[in-house]
């Protein structure tokens, strides 16, 4: 039988982190490879599927831990990296495959938007506070996931016929990336705010203990001894 602390750190929500990070080469492969079958555009479809099915798994690992109880320091390290891996993978690719939609410089921005947000999270737990993800944030998920799964289908079809409905694929690509880009620029912008009006706060309330314990011991030495 197996240790009770192995078991317990290789519960069901880190499976699911974890097949998140394993979804990140797989990603890649079908995306860049030459060797994958694409007749009828199955690499698109594909790896549009295997990009939501791990979009979808981000919010849901974090959900069963909590809910089960099974919130573990492995999850709390593994849960952030698989998230900028799988961005950083997404749009770096998209980069290669799709320069004509996804510019080096967009990419850099929404990446670097995500290693921001991590840094100032970081900072925040040093310092004995967090920063609660926020509407805004959860609302650039969704434009997220549509935004790269609309570049990918935009590598294949400009134009993709539903029936009697024709979606203009490649259009809908070029406005997704660039209001992607807006949103990340001002969730940053939000983040960073939230960011620096609680460690503002923090440095107000160690400037007062700081001022009470001086305060404090110079009463404690004008007290005459008996």
């Amino acid at each position: 039988m197996g240790s009770p602390q192995i078991e317990f750190l290789v519960n069901l929500p880190n499976y699911i982190t974890m097949a998140r990070i394993f979804s990140v080469p797989i990603l890649i492969w079908i995306l860049s490879s030459h060797y994958f079958l694409d007749a009828h555009g199955q690499r698109e479809l594909v790896a549009s599927a295997v990009f939501i099915l791990a979009s979808i798994t981000d919010g849901l690992d974090g959900y069963l831990a909590r809910r089960r109880g099974q919130v573990t320091t492995l999850g709390m390290l593994l849960d952030p990296l698989a998230d900028k891996l799988m961005i950083a993978a997404a749009f770096i690719t998209l980069v290669q495959i799709a320069p004509e939609l996804v510019a080096a410089w967009m990419a850099v921005i929404i990446i670097g938007r995500e290693f921001l947000v991590s840094g100032l999270r970081s900072i925040a737990a040093q310092e004995g506070f967090t920063i609660q993800a926020s509407e805004l944030g959860k609302f650039k998920m969704v434009v997220q996931i549509v935004a790269v799964v609309a570049v990918i289908l935009a590598h294949r079809w400009e134009y993709w016929p539903i029936g009697r409905f024709v979606f203009p694929v490649h259009l809908i690509a070029q406005m997704a990336i660039w209001f992607m880009v807006a949103l990340s620029l001002i969730s940053a912008l939000d983040y960073f705010v939230a960011f620096w009006s609680k460690i503002d706060r923090q440095v107000v309330k160690r400037r007062k203990r700081r001022v009470f314990v001086l305060n404090r011991r110079r009463k404690d030495n004008d007290v005459p001894a008996t």
